[in-house]
């Protein structure tokens, strides 16, 4: 079950880098569109939920309940480094939505 949970995870953060990149491609291109406009959207909602659940990702939450005692991104990074991720994620976000609409 913890397999399933951390391929679900890295499916739902793979979603939300690429919005990050679109958003980046789009700024830089200068071709704000639908897709782009979705892409905000989608990190806004996500950065909302963040923000409720004081910061940390929801779905820790179901990881320690499955009993996974690592953080998503521990898999990846350093532990220092993986308790800044998604705060930088999100400042990276917020960036990116502020150079599509300027």
């Amino acid at each position: 079950m913890i397999t399933l949970i951390r391929t679900v995870h890295g499916m739902i953060t793979a979603y939300f880098l690429s919005c990050m990149i679109w958003i980046y491609y789009s700024a830089i291109t200068n071709q704000p569109n639908t897709w782009a406009s979705l892409a905000v959207a989608s990190l806004f909602v996500e950065g909302l939920v963040v923000f409720l659940n004081h910061g940390d990702c929801p779905l820790g939450t179901i990881h320690h309940r499955l009993g996974d005692q690592k953080a998503f991104f521990e898999l990846f990074l350093p532990k220092p480094v993986a308790k800044r991720a998604v705060p930088f994620l999100g400042l990276v976000s917020a960036i990116g939505a502020v150079l599509l609409f300027v």
